[in-house]
């Protein structure tokens, strides 16, 4: 791994069933994010998706690149254009520093009208989490 290195896109389709399990997981009952009408009546066209379902978006994304050794440290987000249900969601990321063990890594989220999310995810590499992806022991 090397600064400026991207990590592959991975592309996550934003369903009803998403954004509500996500409120419902995180605790987060704000009837924005699971009942279409009363939405509306706050100015929103439909439900979206609340911060921690995307602060777990992001995190999975991150692991899922680096392997089961790899574990956060720090996740700052910012949230930007809403994930409204029939959208897609691009995660990209490039790797901004590396010191030892620790990456950080540059988070852009983007669906069909802006980016949702943007920040930087610091992550450390235990020994040669990297590396050893794809098999070995």
């Amino acid at each position: 791994m090397n600064v400026g290195d991207a990590l592959p896109p991975l592309e996550i389709p934003i369903t009803r069933t998403l954004i509500v399990a996500g409120a419902i997981a995180s605790r987060d009952y704000q009837d924005v994010h699971h009942d279409a009408s009363l939405a509306r009546e706050k100015g929103s066209p439909d439900i979206f998706m609340n911060i921690l379902t995307t602060n777990g978006l992001v995190g999975r994304y991150v692991t899922d690149h680096l392997g089961p050794r790899a574990v956060l440290r720090a996740v700052s987000i910012r949230l930007g254009a809403p994930n409204y249900p029939g959208d897609t969601m691009t995660l990209t990321g490039t790797v901004t520093a590396l010191d030892g063990e620790t990456a950080e890594i540059r988070i852009v989220g983007a669906n069909g009208i802006g980016h949702h999310v943007t920040g930087t995810v610091t992550v450390a590499l235990p020994g040669s989490a990297p590396a050893s992806r794809g098999g070995g022991a």
